[in-house]
């Protein structure tokens, strides 16, 4: 009896399947795999004849270099091993450095797995199963060090002195990799050896080019140290990194001196350069006389130019990486150390010697949150000029002026002009074929198209009947102070009005009367006009609307399915429910009335899950590419939802707390919300999978959130890893982070409850995006928020004009940029007078404090002789703001003020008095203050 794998095996080799002309088969060696078909393979491979070939290396080579959707998941992995580095690990060392805490090695490892799953560690990654470690994480100190990445932490306490580390995040299953080396209180030949360690892998990176040979990098990484210092020859590893990727580390892709294969475009590498077993002079114990250095990146190659450093955000120059050590001695005496010559420190509780981190050149201590992000503001500001001005310099900025539309033509020859006997007799005649309407003028009939028609007007007046038609003209004025129409030859002459006049009395022998034909153009003209004007706005609607591929259906019926969803923007009046499928290459939303809806795969720009917590749906939103067109109406954003719970309620209905048919709902809407959050996110994974990188799904961070007014009604505005939006109301609201140029605060005062937020884009053409009414107690929330985004910010104390500004700057950017570009909304440039002018009350005013406290309320009262003169040095101040605010108040004294309201008091009770008298005197009680003593009076 033969089992199934032998039948599947006899059943594959036949002719259909293979040749038989070849004796070759090819095989991964190092698999090593179990069982019974396993065998039976084997066997039957023997039995044919065939001889086995390990296509690894090939293999291995032909799938290094990576295409678009890899990198982007390759970068978003280094990201998470940068975050990884800077919010934990750095973080942990720096920690137990000024604390002066023991810690051990294989704790701070094992700290690093459940640190990934964190989100403040990690916040650029929605789901936290998507990211793991790619091998446990490595940290070594006290003199031993072993630069492998078989190896494993050990149980010791971290030394102080020289750490190193590695580790990797694997995200989607695509590995990068970081190595670092920390040097606490380092000496100068420690110093020494790290930034020839530096300098050897910057040098090593620019030599990692396309079609470099692998072992020519290695030869000239190896050469120039041999040139700028070869006493470390002997200590160098003997590799200079790997190809990483699905694999962590490809075997048949390292930079030694054997590999000769080549350097591709997209192949990612993990670069590193170690030192070990090197020689401490300065040491004074066994540990701190041996040393090691690890340094390692991961790097991609580009197709001109050296390779590209994904986890450069990971600090590594010496500066950054040194930490000094400051020691309690005599107050005459301070310890010079090879970076700064820090003042001794006093000793601390209990004699110890108090440790304090310096980073740089200023201690951690003295870096504030706010300090940290001043000067990541200062960095995103010089950057910004220079990355728009460079962005601008690519190719020709095109200014966007006013779309010059083709001109409608009623007739192109006069073969087509209308022979019907209206226009032969000199009459008023409409062409509904050509949109024209046919004037006589001056013993001609001249055509005048349904487009140059402004409005028909039609009176009756006596006898006659009167038909004004109003043309479109330079000058006339519109709806909104602005011309909608923009005429090729604004300089030729226009006619702006006619008017027709026609008798309504019937002559004898005439069916009807001369004014029935004025009554019928009108009629026409109305319709031509509608007809027009709707496929005007049609076509208005079309703009920027790109047709959408064909949606290919799966053939198996097994596609991922979520039932009993609704679409928004709904299809009809009525709310109809549907089910949303994935197919091969897009979405299909089937209604239950046979409706269809496709989206594609490739025309989505950002896709997002938001699941049920806290909220009533839950949804799957689409922000598009490019726009599409469902009933006749232009898309960006489509949504799928369902609700999962009452989204009204009965005010009517007694609850109470123990009733049991309310405990029951509570439950069975847990449930439902569980079900349908486990029901979609199975939907979004197999998505994910299907569009093999097309579609990936983001959630938005509730945590982060903070209330605004996109439009017109106050929503909560939540950050996604790469966008600001709010889901749940309709119309969305969706802001790309990589389009934003800089972010602007309006209204930021300190008496204002609320403050105005103004995203500018790098496009300066697209108008910019205001978000009203958002909390004052949020402003640091959200300037923190944008702040870790690397998006620059500024703020001011009033409302700009921001058409004004974007016409300004988009009439020349490059010249724009070149005067300072947005430097002009930071308020330091606004209030330099102002802060002068305080400093110099500050110094005048600081040896008395008690004048100070006294000025402060002298300006409401009178009876403080002795602050006089502070009373009127801030009424001056006084004065002269109110000469900025108000022109039409300053100069006033007290007594003019005082005249005006007397003046406003007695005008206001005249005219009570009057409403009192003009009231009817029915209800004595209204008129003498109601309920109260004087109805009591006038009842008596």
């Amino acid at each position: 009896m033969q089992s199934h794998s032998q039948i599947l095996i006899r059943s594959t080799f036949k002719d259909e399947f293979f040749s038989l002309q070849g004796k070759t088969i090819g095989i991964f060696a190092k698999e090593k795999l179990d069982g019974d078909a396993y065998t039976d393979w084997n066997n039957a491979i023997t039995k044919a004849g065939f001889t086995k070939q390990d296509i690894s290396m090939v293999v291995a080579y032909i799938m290094a270099p990576k295409d678009d959707k890899e990198i982007a998941l390759m970068t978003k992995s280094s990201v998470c091993t940068v975050d990884l580095f800077k919010k934990f690990y750095w973080e942990q060392i720096m920690t137990a450095v000024d604390q002066d805490k023991r810690v051990k090695h294989l704790k701070i490892a094992d700290g690093m797995d459940s640190a990934i799953k964190r989100r403040e560690i990690i916040p650029n990654v929605s789901d936290p199963d998507d990211v793991e470690m790619c091998y446990p994480a490595i940290v070594q100190s006290g003199g031993k060090f072993n630069f492998k990445f078989n190896v494993t932490s050990e149980n010791d306490n971290l030394q102080f002195g020289v750490i190193c580390a590695s580790f990797g995040v694997k995200y989607k299953e695509y590995c990068s990799n970081v190595a670092r080396t920390v040097m606490v209180a380092p000496t100068k030949s420690q110093l020494a050896c790290y930034d020839i360690a530096y300098e050897l892998e910057e040098h090593i990176v620019k030599k990692l080019t396309a079609g470099a040979r692998l072992c020519d990098v290695y030869e000239a990484g190896i050469a120039w140290l041999r040139e700028k210092k070869p006493d470390l020859l002997e200590n160098v590893k003997k590799n200079f990194g790997f190809a990483t990727g699905l694999e962590f580390r490809e075997a048949f892709l390292v930079i030694n001196e054997k590999t000769t294969h080549m350097a591709r475009k997209g192949m990612v590498f993990c670069v590193e350069v170690a030192f070990q077993g090197l020689k401490n002079t300065e040491g004074k114990t066994d540990a701190e006389k041996t040393f090691g250095i690890w340094l390692g990146d991961t790097v991609i190659v580009k197709e001109t130019g050296p390779a590209e450093i994904l986890t450069k955000g990971a600090q590594k120059k010496s500066k950054q990486v040194s930490i000094i050590v400051e020691t309690a001695k005599d107050d005459d005496d301070k310890e010079d150390l090879a970076i700064i010559e820090v003042e001794t420190a006093t000793a601390g509780p209990a004699g110890r010697s108090r440790r304090t981190a310096v980073t740089g050149e200023r201690l951690r201590t003295d870096f504030s949150g706010e300090e940290k992000r001043k000067k990541n503001q200062e960095r995103l500001r010089d950057e910004l000029n220079k990355k728009a001005y460079a962005r601008l310099s690519k190719g020709k900025e095109e200014v966007a002026g006013p779309r010059l539309k083709k001109a409608n033509v009623a007739y192109r020859n006069i073969n087509n002009f209308p022979t019907d006997d209206e226009v032969k007799h000199l009459q008023i005649y409409v062409d509904k074929r050509a949109e024209t309407l046919i004037l006589p003028l001056f013993g001609e009939p001249v055509p005048f198209h349904i487009s140059i028609i402004k409005s028909v007007a039609q009176s009756v007046e006596g006898d006659y009947t009167y038909l004004r038609i109003n043309f479109l003209h330079p000058g006339a004025p519109v709806m909104g102070g602005q011309e909608k129409h923009v005429f090729s030859h604004p300089e030729a002459q226009f006619l702006k009005e006619l008017t027709f006049r026609s008798s309504n009395t019937k002559e004898p022998g005439e069916l009807a009367p001369a004014s029935s034909n004025l009554t019928n153009t009108f009629r026409l003209v109305k319709e031509l006009q509608k007809k027009y004007k709707t496929r005007e706005q049609e076509e208005r609607e079309h703009e920027g609307v790109i047709k959408q591929d064909t949606l290919m259906l799966n053939p198996n019926k097994n596609q991922p399915r979520l039932k009993d969803l609704f679409i928004r923007p709904p299809l009809s009046q009525k709310r109809i429910s549907g089910a949303l499928e994935a197919h091969v290459n897009g979405f299909r939303y089937t209604t239950l009335r046979g409706e269809k809806v496709d989206v594609l795969y490739n025309n989505i720009k950002h896709a997002f899950f938001q699941p049920c917590d806290g909220e009533m749906i839950i949804l799957l939103h689409f922000h598009l590419k490019n726009a599409v067109v469902y009933q006749k109406r232009k898309i960006v954003d489509i949504q799928f939802y369902t609700e999962v719970g009452e989204t009204t309620t009965d005010l009517g209905k007694h609850y109470h707390m123990h009733d049991r048919d309310d405990l029951a709902s509570e439950q069975a809407e847990r449930e439902l919300r569980n079900r349908l959050t486990t029901a979609f996110k199975t939907f979004t994974e197999k998505v994910e999978a299907i569009s093999k990188g097309d579609v990936d799904f983001d959630t938005p961070f509730r945590d982060l959130g903070f209330p605004g007014v996109p439009f017109r009604s106050t929503a909560i505005l939540q950050p996604t890893s790469t966008c600001l939006v709010n889901l749940s109301e309709w119309p969305p609201f969706v802001i790309t982070l990589d389009e934003v140029e800089l972010v602007h605060f309006e209204r930021v005062q300190f008496h204002i409850k609320n403050f105005d937020m103004v995203f500018v884009f790098k496009d300066y053409h697209r108008k910019p995006v205001l978000v009203t009414a958002i909390p004052m107690n949020l402003l640091e929330h959200v300037k923190s928020w944008l702040d870790n985004s690397d998006i620059y910010f500024t703020e001011g104390i009033q409302s700009l004009n921001w058409v004004k500004i974007m016409k300004t700057v988009g009439e020349d950017p490059k010249e724009f940029l070149r005067e300072g570009g947005w430097q002009f909304l930071e308020p330091e440039d606004n209030a330099t007078a102002a802060a002068e002018e305080d400093e110099e009350d500050d110094d005048e005013y600081k040896g008395s404090e008690s004048e100070d406290a006294g000025s402060g309320s002298g300006s409401d009262s009178d009876d403080d002789s002795g602050d006089s003169e502070v009373d009127e040095e801030e009424e001056d101040d006084d004065a002269s703001n109110e000469d900025l605010s108000s022109g039409e108040e300053s100069g006033k004294d007290w007594d003019e003020l005082e005249a005006e309201a007397a003046k406003a008091d007695r005008q206001k009770a005249m005219e009570e008095e009057q409403e009192s008298s003009r009231m009817p005197a029915k209800r004595p009680n209204q008129r003498f203050g109601g309920s109260g003593g004087g109805a009591k009076r006038m009842r008596r």
